[in-house]
């Protein structure tokens, strides 16, 4: 009798904790409503496409010109926790997003969130997406609609046990999913509109900021630099820190891949520079800015 008691209580307990962990780590979801009463701005629209580098990403390994707007798919990723191979994002409805609506998009984006209600790996960077607004991805949506449709079928993630695990991810954004600024405190007008730049569409933290044995943000050594994901080599550290370039200069470099010794971009910031360089001359100062700005890395 004892025995059987013990056990009952056992059993509710797990099933408490089982039911505890499920609702904790459940998908977030954007207010459709909003999402809806929202007005695209194409202009705006096609700013963030390009601060986003979603060509960068999204189209075909082999893409050059003009072809880099048809967003089929198939890059590949390494990571220590797999590899991954980012999707058809062309506006075909069967292969890409083209029946996703802007609610679709404000999901994926803000919260990670999926349409069939899944979460999405961290690839997808939405810790970064997030500082968006929902007027920014309804702009984003509308102009990705304008672009070539592809009907390039999708790859599979190679990502094994216990990554594999959707539902964990719940956990993982329990803990490092943030979407408030990283760098605050009296900044311009124009530092404001580079911090937003970086730290948001243009995911810049992402791969120049180092990460934590679980894969999250070690914001407190912002942009200072981290390990290349292949295992090869090392991205740089980007604060004045290590960086000694003038405004000037890093402005220039966004925009024509020149560094002030007369150098050219090269490896995966060719394809950021390609991104940098249709943004406003007004942009790429405020990045500028915003990078001198930021707290020194004390290298």
């Amino acid at each position: 009798m004892l025995v059987a008691r013990l056990l009952r209580i056992v059993l509710i307990c797990g099933l408490a904790i089982l039911g505890i962990g499920w609702f904790a780590t459940r998908p977030e979801h954007v207010d459709a409503s909003i999402v809806e009463a929202a007005v695209p701005d194409m202009e705006r629209g096609e700013t963030l496409f390009f601060a986003g580098g979603c060509a960068a990403c999204h189209s075909a390994p082999d893409a050059e010109g003009g072809d880099k707007l048809k967003l089929a798919g198939g890059r590949k990723f390494p990571s220590p926790f797999g590899t991954f191979v980012a999707p058809n994002i062309s506006p075909d409805p069967e292969a890409g997003i083209g029946a996703w609506t802007a609610t679709d998009l404000a999901n994926a984006l803000l919260k990670g969130t999926g349409p069939r209600g899944q979460h999405y790996y961290p690839v997808l960077p939405y810790t970064s997406f997030a500082r968006m607004s929902v007027e920014d991805v309804v702009s984003l949506h509308a102009y990705l609609a304008t672009l070539p449709t592809d009907a390039t079928p999708n790859q599979r993630n190679d990502v094994g046990f216990p990554f594999n695990i959707r539902r964990g991810l719940g956990i993982w954004k329990r803990l490092f999913f943030r979407d408030g600024w990283v760098v605050e405190g009296d900044l311009t007008e124009e530092q404001q509109l580079g911090r937003f730049l970086v730290e948001g569409p243009g995911h810049c933290g992402e791969c120049h900021t180092p990460r934590n044995a679980l894969g999250g943000l070690r914001l407190s050594a912002w942009l200072s630099g981290a390990p290349s994901p292949t295992g090869k080599g090392r991205i740089p550290d980007i604060t004045p820190g290590g960086l000694d370039w003038s405004e000037a200069d890093i402005a220039e470099y966004l925009k024509s891949g020149f560094t002030p010794q007369y150098d050219t971009v090269g490896g995966d910031m060719a394809d950021v520079v390609a991104n940098t360089s249709h943004l406003s001359v007004a942009e790429r100062s405020a990045i500028a800015a915003y990078l001198k700005a930021v707290p020194p890395s004390g290298k």
